[in-house]
């Protein structure tokens, strides 16, 4: 790990691994519960995803040296959920050998350097969309969280009620900002902090019941994938689109991280990405086994990120949180999502500078950036808003007949893009 060749010590790569592993520890209460809508077994479900997030992440801080968290996803799960096993139908086991199958592909084209080639065609100005999108989305995800945006069905979102909760947020969401003014190392987490103890004060949260519980038991789903139902050739369609959500998913995350925490080379190419991608591959095969779907690059990555998280130490220490979460699960629990969500909140927020490297000069340029920006925000996922912007941007260059700007690997992502929307 190079700790001395990157602007970082010890001490802030741990706090910024425990940074991380606080903005994305909901993933440990809200995965088991909508992968149980399908017939798992819940408390095995929390086991896993503990345990898969471990895997993941600490494997990319060992081999690829990247602050970069991994966990089973949101978007994905509800893709394996609600379309896959209720909407189609498919047992659950099977969805588990469709998603092994998905990671195993991905894994033999990171082999053979094809998922690096599509991260390297795309053009810098869609890299910066991309993270002014998530950026975006994050901040939604996090206002949503804190209780300011909620749903209206006249208007489909508003602004919510200031109740208590809400207050709580809010200051929470000022603290941070204050201290970031300030230039005090570990804003986030001390916000994170103290929203929970308002939160235990005014009595929104309870203390747990009991601290530690060591009842584990991974055996009604471990093991279980069936990965030749899974061969059927009704199913090739599913596989296809779970597959596509997958690596754009982990492409966006992937790209928006590496380029906030400078993890880029002076031609501004991902380093080690190839390492990343396999990771991502691997997580997702060894997730499927043990019975989760699949495994992704997280975007609140970015939380410790932006506390100063530069290598490898940063993903292990969130990963080793995970794996201690095994016993501690009713401790993570109490921690309120009007506590995290102002985190989320503030990470929007400084992704959002790469908007001004924009170049609203060339509509062929800015327009699909846009469009990128705009619909994952809007359509709340990434996969389906870089599909929009990859189109939108072959499209223009080919209408102002400026071929060359267009790469060979970039004419594959829009035509993978195109399938994806007619699959």
């Amino acid at each position: 790990m190079k700790l001395l060749t990157r602007p970082t010590d010890i001490k802030t790569e741990i706090l910024a691994g425990a940074t991380t592993f606080l903005a994305m520890a909901y993933i440990l209460f809200v995965h088991p519960e909508m992968l149980a809508n399908t017939g798992m077994d819940k408390d095995a479900l929390i086991a896993v995803t503990c345990i898969a997030a471990a895997i993941g992440t600490i494997l990319v801080g060992l081999f690829a040296d990247s602050p970069i968290a991994m966990a089973p996803g949101m978007g994905l799960n509800s893709y394996f959920t609600y379309s896959v096993v209720l909407g189609e139908k498919v047992p659950w086991p099977t969805a588990l050998g469709i998603v092994f199958i998905s990671g195993l592909v991905f894994f033999l084209l990171t082999a053979v350097g094809i998922r690096k080639k599509l991260v390297e065609a795309i053009p810098k100005s869609l890299i910066f969309g991309i993270a002014v999108g998530i950026g975006m989305f994050i901040t939604f995800m996090g206002l949503v969280d804190i209780g300011v945006i909620v749903k209206n069905d006249a208007t489909l979102v508003s602004a919510g009620a200031l109740t208590g909760p809400v207050l709580i947020g809010l200051t929470v969401l000022m603290i941070m900002v204050i201290l970031q003014q300030l230039k005090i190392r570990g804003s986030l987490i001390i916000g994170i902090f103290v929203g929970t103890i308002l939160a235990l004060v005014c009595g929104y949260v309870k203390p747990p019941a009991e601290f530690v519980s060591l009842d584990i038991d991974l055996s009604p789903i471990a093991f279980q994938l069936d990965i030749l139902g899974a061969l059927k050739g009704s199913l090739f369609g599913t596989i296809f689109a779970m597959m596509f959500i997958d690596m754009f998913d982990s492409i966006g995350t992937v790209i928006a991280c590496c380029h906030k925490a400078g993890l880029v080379d002076k031609d501004g190419h991902i380093r080690r990405i190839d390492r990343l991608l396999g990771i991502d591959a691997l997580a997702t095969m060894i997730g499927a086994a043990l019975g989760t779907s699949t495994t992704t690059a997280y975007i609140e990555s970015g939380a410790g990120i932006e506390q100063g998280g530069r290598t490898g130490l940063t993903a292990i220490v969130t990963g080793a949180l995970f794996l201690l979460s095994l016993a501690f699960i009713p401790v993570i629990g109490m921690v309120p999502k009007f506590a995290t969500g102002p985190a989320l909140v503030m990470v929007g927020l400084f992704m959002m500078a790469e908007v001004v490297k924009i170049d609203f000069k060339k509509l062929d340029e800015a327009f699909p950036a846009f469009v990128i920006i705009v619909m994952i925000a809007l359509s709340y996922s990434i996969s389906r808003g870089l599909a929009f912007g990859f189109i939108a941007y072959v499209m223009l260059k080919v209408v102002s007949r400026r071929f060359s700007d267009i790469k060979p690997a970039m004419w594959l992502i829009a035509l993978l893009s195109i399938l994806f929307f007619v699959v």
